[in-house]
Formats: C-alpha cells, sequence, structure tokens
C-alpha cells in the first residue's frame, strides 16, 4: 500500500524497482465486469501502446500477469499535471504550462496522424499528463483508446465512457467518437492550464461554460490564472487562448486538427488573424452536417442532456469505462475493433476485416493470450520493445 501512487476506476498503480534500479509505475487491472471483459481491456490497451513510440507518449517497459494482468510503463517523477495545478505543491509556472500545452499537443498530434492506423485516446485529462523530471508532458491511460481504421470516419457508441468535463457536444447527442474528441478534451486542458480551474469544479460547474462568456470576449485578464499575476508572455497567452476557444467549439467541424494547433503554439510567424482567417477557410461540411447541426443546437440543450447522463456518472476525476457488450445493437459491434485485434500491428490489421465479429470472442482472446506468451505461472513482465513500430 506505501507504493499505491494512483487509483481509477479499474486500475491501480504502483511504484516499482526493477532489478537495474529503474524506478517504474505499474499499473493493475483489479476491477471489471467479468474476467471475459478485463482480459479484452488488459489486450486493447497493451495492444495500443505497445505500437507507439513518440516522446510525449507514456513509454511502455513491459507487461505480465501474476498478481493480476498488469502493465509496466516508465515512472513520471513528477506526477501528473492535475496533481501540480490542484494539489499542496508549488504551482506550476507559465513557462511550464506552456510547455505542457505544446508537448501534449504535439503527443495527439502523433497519434492521429503520425501513426499506421490514427489512434483515438478518448480520455484525455489533467490526470492522464504525466510529467518527466524536465517537466516534458507525456500522454498515458490508453485504456479508453481505439484504432480508427483508415476508411472510418468515426466510431459510434451508446454507452458513456469518459470523464465529466472532457466529453464533447457531439458525444452526447450523437455518441460519434473522433479525433475531434481528443481535440475537444485537448481545449478543456488548456482552459485549465489558462485558468488553473478544474474541469468540473466542486459545484458542478461546467469550465467550458464558465469560460464561454470570457473566450468570446477575449478578456484574457479574467481568464489567467491569479496565481500567475503578470508572470507570463502575454503573446504566448493569446495564442493559448485562442487556440483553447477554437478547441471547445460546439460543431466538432469547426475545431482544429491537432496539426493546426501544434502550428498555433509554434509561432511560426503567422499572427492571430492569419491563423483564425486560415481555420474559417478550411472549415467544409462533412458527415457531421447530417449529424450534428450548430445552428439548431445550444447550450440549454447540452445542459439538459448533461443532466439526463449525471446520474450514470463517476466522480468528476473518475473515468468511465463500460464498453459495448457484443449483445449490444449492430452499431456497437460495428464501432469497435475486438480486443484480439489489437496486439497485431496496424499493417496486419489492413489485411483483415476489423469490423468481423464473430462468436467465441473469448476463444480468440485466450489464443492471442497464449501467442503473446502471458503466463500466469512465470511470473515476468515480457520486453515489448520489438512490437513496436
Amino acid at each position: 500500500e506505501d507504493n499505491l501512487i494512483g487509483e481509477g476506476g479499474y486500475a491501480e498503480v504502483y511504484k516499482g524497482k526493477l532489478a537495474d534500479g529503474q524506478f517504474v509505475a505499474i499499473k493493475r487491472l483489479v476491477r471489471g465486469n467479468s474476467p471475459e471483459e478485463m482480459t479484452m481491456d488488459f489486450l486493447s490497451e497493451l495492444g495500443i501502446i505497445c505500437h507507439v513510440d513518440h516522446p510525449n507518449i507514456a513509454k511502455l517497459i513491459g507487461y505480465g500477469v501474476e498478481g493480476g494482468m498488469h502493465l509496466v510503463l516508465q515512472l513520471s517523477i513528477n506526477g501528473s499535471v492535475s496533481s501540480l495545478l490542484y494539489g499542496p505543491r508549488e504551482k506550476l509556472s507559465w513557462p511550464i504550462r506552456y510547455k505542457i500545452a505544446a508537448g501534449t499537443a504535439e503527443g495527439l498530434l502523433y497519434l492521429h496522424e503520425g501513426c499506421q492506423r490514427r489512434i483515438i485516446h478518448k480520455d484525455i485529462k489533467a490526470a492522464n499528463i504525466l510529467l518527466t523530471e524536465d517537466f516534458e508532458p507525456q500522454i498515458s491511460d490508453f485504456g479508453l483508446a481505439r484504432w480508427l481504421p483508415e476508411n472510418w470516419t468515426h466510431h459510434t457508441v451508446s454507452k458513456i465512457e469518459g470523464t465529466f468535463g472532457y466529453l464533447p457536444p457531439e458525444f452526447f447527442m450523437h455518441g460519434i467518437v473522433d479525433e475531434k474528441t481528443d481535440v475537444f478534451a485537448y481545449g478543456v486542458l488548456l482552459l485549465e492550464l489558462i485558468t488553473g480551474r478544474q474541469a468540473i469544479d466542486s459545484s458542478q460547474q461546467s469550465l467550458v461554460m464558465w469560460a464561454k462568456p470570457l473566450l468570446m470576449q477575449n478578456k484574457i485578464s479574467n481568464l489567467v490564472d491569479p496565481v500567475l499575476g503578470d508572470s507570463y508572455n502575454m503573446e504566448q497567452m493569446e495564442r493559448v487562448v485562442c487556440l483553447a476557444a477554437m478547441c471547445v467549439e460546439q460543431a466538432s467541424v469547426q475545431r482544429p486538427q491537432m496539426s493546426q494547433a501544434v502550428e498555433i503554439l509554434s509561432g511560426d510567424g503567422s499572427t492571430l488573424e492569419e491563423v483564425r482567417r486560415r481555420q474559417k477557410s478550411k472549415l467544409q461540411r462533412t458527415y457531421s452536417e447530417e449529424l450534428f447541426d450548430a445552428d439548431e443546437y445550444n447550450s440549454t440543450r447540452y445542459l439538459s442532456n448533461l443532466n439526463i447522463h449525471l446520474e450514470d456518472l463517476l466522480e468528476p476525476d473518475d473515468s468511465i469505462n463500460d464498453y459495448p457488450n457484443n449483445d449490444d445493437d449492430d452499431d456497437d459491434d460495428e464501432a469497435f475493433v475486438e480486443a484480439s485485434e489489437y496486439v497485431k500491428s496496424p499493417s496486419e490489421h489492413e489485411e483483415e476485416n476489423s469490423t468481423n465479429h464473430e462468436d467465441g470472442d473469448a476463444e480468440k482472446l485466450s489464443n492471442v493470450a497464449e501467442e503473446k506468451s502471458i503466463d500466469g505461472d512465470k511470473g515476468k513482465s515480457n520486453d515489448v520493445d520489438d512490437k513496436k513500430e
């Protein structure tokens, strides 16, 4: 218990030490609706995180199953963004906050555009952004992440999964999950870095709803965390505020891609007016025109939908990991690639039909576990470096 450093709805994270003296974080799955679902969740997260390699993504060192299925990750010395923003320790300076904003954008850009197959994280939040010794941000916790095949525009889900305060309107309205889901959550993270406020405060007020009027009027001084005082770069602050406003737009098509977010924060010489003009020119109606009409959308309807789901949600900083079962409607079956497929490389996926959901998933998971040498009797963490792309 002394080594317990984090706990969520379905997992516990412990501090550990390898034989070579390296300190690690051990994430162990401890709860699930069924053993089969726990196995599926484990293989799903393992299959994604072992195929990513980026400075702004948490590094997987190994995995094992003795004492429960667990992932072994590089330990982030400075904890999470949320622990520093809202904890008792010294508050984050503006240069560090800007570094977090820029590094997280780079990590998301890699997931969305740098992998062989797009990855939607689905749970970007301050608690899932870990900080290395030099405060380099690393995106962690891929328990809800999903591959998004090349010819798919989005996933559609029927059950709530994610963290209240970071979920976009189209998720509640239509169950749509795509890159813009992460973009919205990233915008909320930016607002947290700017204001020092939590995504949902103790009175259950949404940070986005609180900030929207100030963003529309560009009242930066009213947005900035009082802890910062005047100790921040005004040009950087203007860029982050502008980007945050774009990322939390109600209509997903009006939010930028992460490549645009990286460009804005890089300060490539473009003025904010040029950035806004380019963003406006790139707005094109896509599938969301049929599914989500921004002209008919209003915040009252959004809040009504939030209230409907509020009773089903956990505490504001917990994740809700309810996955649709294969016995649900056909749309849910089509929305998720089988967990047994995740442990394969993306190139192997292209040779198969990723949406073929046959009976006997339990047998497939058993075969995958055997193939990947997940041996509970050995009790050793298996090296996964050879699985990285």
